[in-house]
């Protein structure tokens, strides 16, 4: 099957919207996973090495104190000098809450507020 120049152009172009994220599947048929739009960075989520999911998130979020803290639990897990794509050791599912919470403009000041947990946010 061809696919023409033009069109192949115009799928690669599209981004999603600025308050969207995505996820790529690392089993995916076409391979999408190695795609990464201008102004995204692509990270790889879970607590299990094995069982990671990847997601495609803008770039503006590395401002998020939601984003931040994650940022600081990975560095704690894996140290600073990462290679390859960024790990961020939670759950699937509080990532997608994070990602949720940033898109519909919560403002929780740390990870355990947003998860309803008893802890004070220092």
């Amino acid at each position: 099957m061809r696919i023409s120049m033009k069109k192949l152009m115009r799928k690669f172009s599209k981004v999603t919207h600025s308050t969207e994220y995505s996820i790529l599947q690392l089993n995916s048929p076409q391979r999408r996973s190695d795609i990464v739009p201008a102004g995204h960075f692509p990270v790889y989520v879970g607590v299990d090495q094995d069982r990671t999911e990847r997601f495609v998130v803008r770039a503006e979020l590395l401002h998020h104190p939601l984003i931040l803290e994650l940022l600081h639990r990975s560095a704690q897990e894996f140290g600073y000098d990462q290679t390859g794509v960024l790990r961020i050791p939670v759950n699937v599912v509080v990532f997608e809450r994070v990602l949720e919470s940033v898109k519909l403009g919560e403002s929780y000041s740390c990870l355990d507020e947003l998860l309803g947990h008893s802890v004070s946010c220092l």
